[in-house]
């Protein structure tokens, strides 16, 4: 039997269909590029109306928790540097169900963040004269608005129809200046214009516990933060997967998290007071529709608006572009798992999956029909993205125990520790998102169940060689966790009843997520069986054009 070091080596050699062109610099600008999207133009404004001048904590919270995650991938990644590899790691520790169900929700995620970073792009470009008439006044596409949006879209997947290595060079020159101009905006707008006084003379935490909490799930803050996990999803492409994938994805958050707190404490500090004499929440100023530009404007920096408004279609076109790749690689690890349609795992000459690719086009063309507001659709990303990366921590621990003497280029300290702690602020992060938002959610739960259950149940039947084995066993816990999550989100504060009160509602959180984790733990599958899991794809993972 094929060893799962072996295995992994094998893989890490090129038996994939797919490249290996990027490098270090490469694999952490596609997760700086996906970072610093439409959440730098949002984030501060959104966040300060919900908590004050203490969004500045929910800054740290958020940057905290996203650190803690992304620790727990920064491992997992050099341990499986496979393509789609936040899609494979449940499948490796819990067999088939559970790797249908994580693998869906990354698809999920990653397939919607593109078409609303379109929007967000048409959104912004509405301050032109010659893109006004693209949207309704509710902010949803107009007839023209759609057509351009499909064009944007085409123009995404053309440019990774190039190829990786093409994409790795577009995205790292966005990315430059998508780093810039935020950077430039915090040291411009900051010199002549820092009001120490804005951080108090209203009240520092004027909504309380409360208003801190619900900032880092509601106004976009996790949302910003979003996007390190992209050079996990490319670690079938990266040249030393085992060296690079920690360092990207570790040294990503840290620039995205430094460039966010400085421009919450400078939006802060830069405010006349007359516009939020009234109270935070009720803040305003011609152009906040476009925050930043419209505070530079504010201030007497016309220039800076101009740059801001370019921005504005620069910084999510990065990031849409990033996450059409995504889309693509993560489909392409449900195929090898065999959640999905071997189609999905075909690459062309140029190695790219093609069917995911146009998959992804489709998904953004129905993701254009008016849907009721693009807030609700982020704050719905947000959860399917927490609650992908929340596999990761019941992944680690079940490794830690199966699979000790595994090579581990970057070994988590503390890992035992990091890792349940890790599940609970995941938990947390999706709790604070609301029931008006977890309910949605789970309603695109049950579709994923129809739609890859369905394959899955259509493989096994038809005696298909590579049909998923659905081990019902080693993922009894996941019901349970999914509908648990849900009565305690109606029954909370952030949205539900309110029959749980503040504080007594995160201990819930907690406690019911380390009985998960352990139980998780505890039935998860043997070593032998992880170790077929990993031989299955890597012996399967060769081209298939």
């Amino acid at each position: 039997m094929v060893s799962v070091e072996q295995a992994s080596l094998e893989e890490a050699r090129g038996r994939s269909g797919l490249r290996r062109d990027v490098g270090l610099i490469g694999l952490m600008w596609a997760s700086v590029g996906s970072i610093i999207g439409s959440g730098w133009l949002y984030g501060a404004e959104k966040a300060v109306g919900a908590a004050g001048p203490a969004a500045i904590i929910s800054w740290v919270i958020g940057t905290v928790a996203i650190v803690l995650l992304a620790l727990v991938h920064a491992e997992l990644g050099g341990m499986f540097p496979v393509a789609g590899g936040t899609a494979r790691y449940p499948h490796y520790a819990f067999g088939g169900l559970a790797g249908l169900s994580f693998g869906w929700f990354s698809w999920l995620q990653a397939a919607t963040v593109a078409p609303i970073e379109v929007e967000a792009m048409i959104g912004y470009a509405g301050h032109w004269s010659w893109a006004q008439g693209l949207q309704h006044k509710d902010q949803t596409l107009t007839g023209p608005g759609i057509v351009t949006a499909i064009f944007l879209m085409a123009v995404f997947v053309a440019v990774n129809f190039f190829g990786v290595r093409a994409l790795a060079h577009t995205n790292s020159a966005a990315t430059w200046w998508k780093i810039a101009v935020p950077l430039g905006a915090i040291f411009i707008i900051a010199v002549g214009n820092f009001h120490s006084a804005n951080f108090t003379s209203e009240g520092f935490a004027p909504f309380g516990a409360k208003g801190v909490l619900s900032a880092i799930s509601g106004s976009g803050i996790i949302f910003a933060l979003l996007g390190f996990e992209q050079a996990i999803q490319l670690a079938g492409e990266s040249r030393n997967p085992k060296r690079d994938l920690p360092r990207a994805t570790l040294g990503s958050v840290a620039i995205g998290a430094v460039i966010y707190i400085l421009l919450q404490i400078v939006f802060i500090a830069a405010l006349p007071h007359n516009t939020f004499a009234k109270g935070w929440d009720a803040l305003s100023y011609a152009g906040i529709s476009g925050p930043w530009a419209g505070l530079a404007t504010l201030v007497g920096l016309g220039w800076l608006a101009f740059v801001l408004y370019a921005d504005a279609i620069i910084s999510p076109g990065g990031t849409g572009l990033i996450y059409t790749t995504a889309t693509s690689r993560v489909s392409y690890g449900l195929a090898k798992n065999g959640y999905a349609p071997k189609i999905f795992a075909r690459t062309d000459s140029r190695g790219v999956p093609w069917f995911g690719l146009i998959i992804s086009f489709v998904t953004g063309v129905v993701c254009f029909l008016p849907f009721p507001s693009w807030q609700q659709l982020v704050s719905f990303i947000t959860s399917a993205s927490v609650l992908m990366y929340a596999g990761a921590p019941l992944a680690y621990g079940v490794f830690a125990d199966r699979l000790p003497h595994h090579e581990r280029p970057y070994r988590l300290p503390a890992g035992k520790v990091i890792s349940p702690v890790s599940f609970i602020v995941a938990n947390l992060i999706i709790y604070w998102a609301g029931w008006d938002t977890l309910w949605r959610l789970g309603i695109a739960v049950v579709l994923g169940y129809v739609l890859l259950g369905g394959y899955a149940w259509w493989a096994n039947a038809t005696d298909q060689p590579d049909a998923p084995r659905m081990d019902f066993k080693a993922a009894q816990w996941l019901p349970i966790y999914l509908l648990g999550m849900g009565v305690i989100s109606a029954q909370g504060g952030f949205g539900g009843t309110g029959n749980l009160g503040l504080w007594w509602d995160m201990l819930i959180i907690a406690v019911f997520s380390l009985v998960i984790y352990y139980w998780a733990r505890a039935t998860a599958s043997g070593a032998e069986a992880i170790e077929r899991s990993i031989e299955e794809v890597v012996v399967t993972d060769a081209p298939a054009h």
